[in-house]
């Protein structure tokens, strides 16, 4: 029986394992999954592990890495596979990257010593440590239900990333997530689809739209005024609107939406913002990210392309987050 009822079946209890680089955020993303209500465990050995997630809440999490004891990425992939093959078990694999240098920098700022290269000169030993660990858990990064790339991932924003992935209060079995972004800048790592608007007018060379963003009426009249807004914006909903209910019946969980443009301040923020209600309307579930206007935030007018590892002013940066 469960809360009472007699006959129903039992309750599937929600496993998420959290592995990846060392400095790339993994303790942050174990951090925010307690906060969402998980049970959390880092770096139980890989012997015990089953056990311990048997012993278990309805929700329990649990970080694996190069520094667990008996670790091998081929005994983890067969515990993952044992799990995945128990109905009573809901199992999800996290894996946390960063780029090299980010790394590399992070080491550095926190004088830590890398699982996999413990001495040495700080820069050759901690470089040989990361690609010594890159290569160890490339395995468990193809069989990752979710990567995370922190490069260049404000903590706010990995925060936020998780939660709209594990946050659980009924509705829709598929949360989505809407994000704009500017195509100069990368390609959002975490997109599944990804639409390109450089082909619509640009406001850019209007010097009073200029300044504004996508959210602004006068923006959205511009755009929308392209002759060729309306019949994208026909064909676009007309291939979401049935793929979103068979991403459900395949099981998939989330889903990232990607629209691009030049600057990622005009067209992909409107038609972000357009998806958005439009999918609201449908029942989804729908989170919506401006990512270079986000990376603006706190600064004075559109933001300049920064340095690799250079943090917008008032965001909280990963550095130094283990």
């Amino acid at each position: 029986m469960i809360d009472g009822m007699q006959g129903s079946e039992p309750a599937i209890r929600e496993v998420v394992l959290v592995t990846g680089l060392s400095g790339a955020g993994k303790a942050s993303i174990l951090r925010a999954l307690e906060d969402l209500g998980f049970e959390t465990v880092d770096n139980p050995p890989l012997g015990v592990l089953e056990a311990v997630v048997e012993d278990g809440g309805p929700r329990i999490a649990a970080g694996v890495d190069s520094r667990t004891r008996d670790f091998h990425p081929g005994t983890a992939l067969k515990l993952l596979d044992r799990l995945r093959q128990r109905p009573e078990f809901a199992l999800s694999l996290v894996f946390a990257t960063a780029e090299e240098d980010v790394l590399l920098r992070r080491y550095t700022e926190t004088r830590r010593r890398h699982p996999l290269a413990p001495g040495g000169p700080m820069g050759h030993s901690v470089a040989d440590g990361i690609a010594r660990e890159a290569a160890l858990l490339a395995p468990l990064r193809a069989a990752a239900d979710l990567v995370v790339d922190t490069s260049d991932l404000p903590l706010p924003e990995l925060r936020r990333m998780i939660e709209r992935r594990f946050y659980r209060n009924g509705g829709t079995p598929l949360g989505i997530s809407v994000l704009s972004f500017a195509f100069p800048k990368g390609l959002p790592r975490e997109a599944d689809l990804v639409f390109d608007l450089r082909f619509l007018r640009n406001p850019h060379y209007d010097p009073a739209l200029r300044p504004l963003t996508g959210r602004d009426p006068a923006v959205a009249r511009f755009i929308e005024a392209d002759p060729d807004y309306g019949p994208f914006w026909q064909r676009m909903t007309d291939l979401l609107d049935p793929l979103l209910p068979r991403y459900v019946a395949e099981g998939k969980k989330y889903l990232t939406v990607a629209l691009g443009c030049t600057g990622g301040r005009h067209r992909s923020v409107l038609v972000a913002e357009r998806l958005k209600t439009h999918l609201e309307a449908q029942g989804w579930r729908v989170a919506l990210t401006h990512r270079e206007l986000a990376a603006e935030r706190g600064g004075q007018g559109p933001a300049v392309p920064a340095p690799r590892g250079a943090q917008p002013p008032g965001q909280e940066a990963l550095t130094n987050i283990p």
